[in-house]
């Protein structure tokens, strides 16, 4: 029999001139969601502060509290140099700009290494590359939709704060320094992408850059002889333009110049790697590394150990400083009651006392630590998605056997990181003579726990369920929760919608003796979610 050639099917119209509108409208699709929820959280928080400046502020601060507030190293450390604090928009620039451009940075990371190397592990992206767009084509289109939801999100920003009364160069120069932020995180997240041979690889590579920029900015804000760290990008720029006050547009040219060269290295670099592999590839003829592969347990065990160490080197520095400025901080809060007073509206009281000003601190432990927990469960949902499980799931391990392996493992991950934090901050705090026994600050950190598991629960909850937002489902009793305080007490809310926030139900330990009732009642709760997790997990479906 005699083969005979078909001639190939073709389709008028279809070309890469239709197809690039194709593959931004994808890139549109798979961010548009969670473009909203950060636009709607940048908007809503800078507008709250700024529309409620006159009730909570006020004429409080006079000349004298804003040179005392200027001149401490420990208030420029963690929440960068005081600007124009007797506006509103200064004000509302100062308390949320850190917290803003850290958002937007991290999200802007998370969602390029998804929409680009995640889609391309996941062999989404083989037959858009075996077509007629680039590998650089594809990337540009996807980094231009990104850019697009951050400029969109700087918009949206200086119109809100325009409208609340603050002056509009100072509201439109302070969105585009958060705009360019988030921009930055984007181009570096691209870079990483190429040079890394896995996605987990590019965002921990790029996140470890921003942690370092992070610190940089701190010591620049509180060293005054190392005040030049505060011109390395992103964060340290932000801080030197100054908005309502100055308006500096010159730093910001940094940032710019900078997130052009790593959008451009990370194009011009798309096109000499494989697809699915990195510039820097692992070595070949290595030994075979077979410790922790004896059981679905050791496993585990075997995948925590990497992110733990990041994690808890970021966690630990973190909690070294906070240890470093315990003394100064409680010194200038109790000589100066009125910024006590913004402290406890804001969510941080007791700031006078070391014990006080450690356990308000200890709180916000919760927040990474039940990341980390939500994140890891994310992992493990990524790894069905993608396949990486198929095996384990078709041998004699049971699913809830591998759930149980992966949430158990997250829990004792939980242990170490709040144990890490109290030995951080103990350290700081012997080195600069304040007092904080090492027992005290176990007993203030081991008390985020039960907040931390109840996003583990959520988290299992979610897996079980089939959602693919698994990481950010569980984040909402931590993230969430103390986001829900901080806006009830800020806008003066019915008590019953603070008291909805689990923080709202945590003691303030090592200052006072932990509610024990409730953390027995977070626990409990945690207990029923991951049950239920595991419940619907072993019933379903598995995620193609």
């Amino acid at each position: 029999m005699t083969a005979t050639a078909q001639p190939a099917t073709t389709h008028p119209g279809r070309t890469s001139t239709t197809a690039n509108p194709a593959v931004t409208l994808l890139a549109v699709r798979q961010v548009r969601r969670a473009a909203l929820v950060v636009l709607t959280l940048t908007v809503g928080m800078s507008t709250l502060v700024a529309t409620t400046y006159t009730s909570t502020v006020g004429d409080g601060l006079d000349t004298g509290s804003l040179a005392a507030l200027a001149r401490n190293p420990a208030v420029r450390t963690l929440f960068g140099e005081p600007v124009a604090l007797d506006t509103a928009g200064g004000f509302t620039a100062w308390r949320t700009g850190t917290v803003l451009a850290v958002l937007l940075s991290v999200w802007g990371l998370l969602a390029t290494t998804r929409i680009t190397r995640g889609e391309e592990e996941a062999g989404r992206w083989d037959l858009l590359l075996a077509g007629r767009l680039t590998p650089s084509g594809v990337l540009g289109r996807h980094l231009a939709v990104l850019a697009a939801a951050l400029a969109g999100t700087g918009i949206a920003l200086a119109a809100a704060l325009t409208a609340a009364g603050t002056p509009a160069p100072g509201a439109a120069l302070h969105a585009t320094g958060l705009a360019l932020v988030g921009a930055y995180a984007v181009a570096a997240a691209a870079l990483a992408a190429q040079v890394f041979p896995t996605r987990a690889g590019a965002t921990g590579g790029t996140l470890a850059l921003l942690g370092v920029a992070l610190v940089a900015r701190m010591v620049g804000d509180g060293v005054t002889p190392l005040g030049w760290l505060r011109w390395l990008p992103p964060y340290g720029p932000l801080a030197l333009t100054r908005p309502y006050q100055d308006d500096r547009w010159a730093p910001l040219a940094v940032v710019a110049v900078t997130t052009v060269a790593l959008a451009g290295a990370a194009l011009a670099l798309a096109g000499r790697r494989d697809v699915r592999d990195g510039l820097l590839r692992p070595p070949a003829g290595r030994p075979p590394r077979r410790w922790l592969l004896g059981s679905v347990e050791a496993f585990a065990v075997r995948r925590v150990l990497r992110p733990l160490a990041g994690w808890s080197a970021g966690i630990g520095a973190y909690f070294l400083l906070i240890g470093l400025l315990a003394d100064s901080m409680t010194t200038f809060l109790a000589e100066n009651s009125r910024f006590a007073d913004l402290a406890a509206q804001a969510g941080f009281v007791g700031l006078g006392t070391v014990r006080g000003y450690a356990a308000s601190l200890f709180a916000l432990l919760a927040v990474p630590v039940g990341a980390f927990a939500a994140v890891r469960l994310g992992a493990f949902a990524a790894a069905e998605t993608g396949g990486r499980l198929t095996l384990l799931h078709a041998g004699l391990s049971g699913r809830t056997r591998l759930l149980a392996a992966e949430a158990v493992t997250t829990a004792a991950g939980v242990a170490v990181l709040v144990t890490v934090a109290a030995v951080a901050t103990w350290l700081g705090a012997v080195t600069v003579g304040a007092d904080l026994p090492l027992a005290a600050a176990l007993a203030g950190t081991w008390n985020v726990v039960p907040l931390a598991l109840l996003s583990l629960g959520a988290a299992v909850l979610a897996l079980g369920l089939g959602t693919r937002a698994v990481a950010a489902l569980g984040m909402l009793p931590t993230a969430g929760g103390f986001l829900l305080q901080v806006v009830a007490d800020s806008v003066a809310a019915p008590g019953w919608v603070g008291r909805l926030s689990p923080y709202a139900h945590l003691a303030a330990v090592p200052e006072v003796a932990p509610n024990w009732p409730a953390a027995a009642v977070m626990l409990a709760l945690a207990g029923v979610a991951l049950g239920a997790g595991a419940w619907g997990y072993r019933r379903r479906d598995l995620r193609p």
